[in-house]
């Protein structure tokens, strides 16, 4: 664990892949006990992603770090028998099945609020639990489409998808924090005491960062033009450059301080009344393009290495990974071996102390961990 103020609190996660697992990772690096419940045989991201020798995906290990894995059949009476007993002594239960599968499982809400009250429940599903995509399959791709999240993203001539998924990871933070508001609600003084139902979706992690676009439909000149947005590349001191030599730097000079820094240094102080010309901002976006591609990302970095202006190269991972800023915070450590891997620890500092490293994800036994919490 990372750091330790959820100390003491036992969380169950029966979710799989990315959203769920990624909600209990944070909420395990806060130093809570999480307890992932697989079905015999374990959960497919165990088959999804690099694999190491023993056949495991890397990729599964990293989003289950500091968590133990136990198999229950709850198809089974001998394993709702081992739910219902962790239930019980349980804080938290996060899990991600399309509505409905926890009822016909034999765990609704009014079950699990009758064998423990004070458990903060969390539903993490596709599309909500009510509503007419309630049952809909998606993935991150789709929930992005609906949601707004690609009708803003790339270019005047097709929508852009983002990698790694935003909707998934997104909803892991917004379960994670419900979550932990479901949790200080119970416990702060005044608080309930008692535990509650969360019903959060993939999809709708989407929607609150599409505030600004939605007003700006109602606002003339902030409509939903991808060519035309001033943070998507609709103008020339918000945007991605090609260099000599095909690497790329971005330009990030909204304040006119910055813009009027970068506009000093590449010797073009005409362009500093231009920044606020309307977007598209097609013609002054290509003399910036037209300037920029003189010189190597290297070079344009030694010309601006003093000049405080929002301009940066677009690193590769391996660039990024041993950057002296990442490597200060202490966010990226590798370890090499028969399996290497790089761990992403928690993006915080506490007191001055950066997190720890996560323990590997262990296995265990349903009956262990039931005599352990209990």
């Amino acid at each position: 664990m990372s750091f330790s103020f959820l100390d003491g609190m036992r969380i169950i996660d029966l979710s799989q892949y990315v959203p769920g697992p990624y909600a209990t990772l944070l909420l395990a690096d806060l130093g809570a006990e999480v307890i992932s419940v697989e079905p015999p045989g374990g959960e497919p991201m165990r088959r999804f992603g690099p694999a190491d020798k023993d056949g495991i995906s890397a990729w599964y290990k990293q989003v289950n770090a500091s968590k133990t894995v136990v198999e229950i059949d709850l198809k089974t009476s001998e394993g709702k028998a081992a739910l219902e007993e962790l239930i019980r002594v349980a804080d938290a239960m996060l899990e991600s099945y399309r509505p409905g599968v926890m009822d016909r499982l034999g765990f609704g809400e009014a079950r699990i609020r009758d064998l423990n009250s004070r458990l903060v429940y969390c539903a993490l599903s596709g599309w909500g639990q009510t509503g007419p995509y309630r049952l809909r399959a998606g993935h991150d791709l789709n929930y992005m489409a609906l949601m707004g999240g690609l009708v803003t993203s790339g270019t005047a001539e097709t929508p852009v998808m983002a990698y790694p998924q935003v909707a998934d990871f997104a909803s892991g933070v917004q379960a994670a924090m419900a979550m932990l508001g479901g949790l200080m609600g119970r416990d702060r003084p005044g608080g309930s005491g008692e535990g509650c139902f969360i019903d959060t979706s993939i999809a709708e992690s989407v929607i609150p960062w599409q505030m600004w676009t939605l007003t700006g439909m109602l606002r003339p000149g902030f409509g939903v033009d991808r060519a035309a947005i001033y943070l998507n590349g609709g103008t020339a001191f918000y945007n991605i450059y090609s260099t000599k030599g095909g690497r790329f730097m971005t330009l990030g000079a909204v304040e006119e301080k910055f813009w009027q820094a970068f506009c000093e240094t590449v010797g073009q102080p005409g362009w500093i009344a231009r920044q606020w010309e309307e977007a598209p901002q097609t013609a002054l976006i290509e003399e910036v393009r037209a300037v920029l591609a003189e010189k190597t990302v290297e070079e344009w970095e030694a010309v601006f290495a003093e000049v405080d202006c929002c301009f940066e190269r677009v690193h590769e991972m391996t660039e990024m990974a041993v950057h002296p800023q990442v490597q200060a915070r202490k966010m990226v450590k590798r370890s090499d071996g028969e399996d290497p891997f790089i761990e992403v620890g928690f993006p915080a500092w506490i007191d001055g102390s950066p997190p720890e490293a996560r323990a590997p994800v262990r296995y265990s036994k349903a009956s262990d961990i039931i005599a352990d919490w209990t």
